[in-house]
């Protein structure tokens, strides 16, 4: 997947989300911080703000991406790696966050664990998932009109951690101590309807995808609900959980 097509369709909620996602993990000055997952480096770039260069590394198992996060952030330590198998030794970080990774992750309960081996004992585990399951992710609007004109569709809301009490969930079986659940929110103008419409036709994710697999009937009708569910000039507020946890 281009790095710079996922930053135009994902990045305009998942930048604002990474100050939010820090603050709830507590990040402060003095810490040492990785970031799991860290794709382009929304959050990373959030991290280096409040941490400076040199306390910040990130781990991300895409090559694209990994590319745009060395250009964007040449002066960071960052490993090709998958958050099921980090590259560290143990309790090297105060903070390791993993921001929208979870549901992606092959296996979320080994990589939640591994993110709790490199923690230190004082430290903060922590991890956000859009809030597909209860309807208040970012595209949901899409899907909910998808499914309007296909009943057949099959959405995100299965995603692991994308619904209540699912993050905790994963990070107790993960061996994760002192479990704490949290909702954030972040809301996105969008001054015309085709400024939000646009990216989906670029192939991006499995909305993009699923946008490319249609008929430029069923594409249209799809595009033509959202708009009717949406408007032409809006804001959109997407939701996502949160989980901050200690290592045992």
């Amino acid at each position: 997947m281009p790095a710079d097509a996922y930053d135009r369709f994902m990045g305009r909620f998942s930048r604002p989300l990474a100050p939010v996602f820090a603050d709830a993990a507590g990040v402060a000055t003095g810490q040492r911080a990785l970031d799991v997952g860290c794709g382009p480096g929304a959050l990373t770039g959030v991290l280096v703000e409040r941490l400076g260069d040199r306390f910040v590394v990130g781990v991300e198992p895409s090559q694209p991406f990994l590319a745009a996060a060395r250009a964007r952030l040449p002066a960071v330590e960052l490993h090709q790696a998958s958050a099921e198998d980090l590259p560290f030794d143990d309790a090297a970080f105060d903070r390791t966050l993993a921001q929208l990774v979870v549901h992606f992750m092959a296996d979320p309960v080994a990589g939640l664990r591994e993110m709790g081996r490199v923690t230190r004992a004082a430290g903060v585990v922590a991890a956000c998932v859009w809030d597909h399951g209860g309807g208040h992710g970012p595209l949901s609007t899409f899907w909910r009109a998808a499914v309007q004109v296909d009943q057949s569709v099959r959405t995100e809301e299965h995603l692991p951690g994308s619904a209540d009490g699912d993050l905790p969930r994963l990070a107790e079986a993960a061996g994760l101590r002192d479990v704490r659940q949290g909702r954030v929110a972040v809301t996105v103008h969008f001054a015309t309807f085709e400024d939000w419409w646009a990216p989906f036709e670029r192939g991006v994710g499995p909305a993009g995808g699923y946008v490319g697999s249609l008929d430029a009937d069923h594409r249209a009708a799809v595009r033509e609900r959202c708009r009717a569910l949406l408007g032409e000039c809006f804001d959109l507020e997407a939701a996502a959980w949160t989980v901050t946890a200690r290592p045992r």
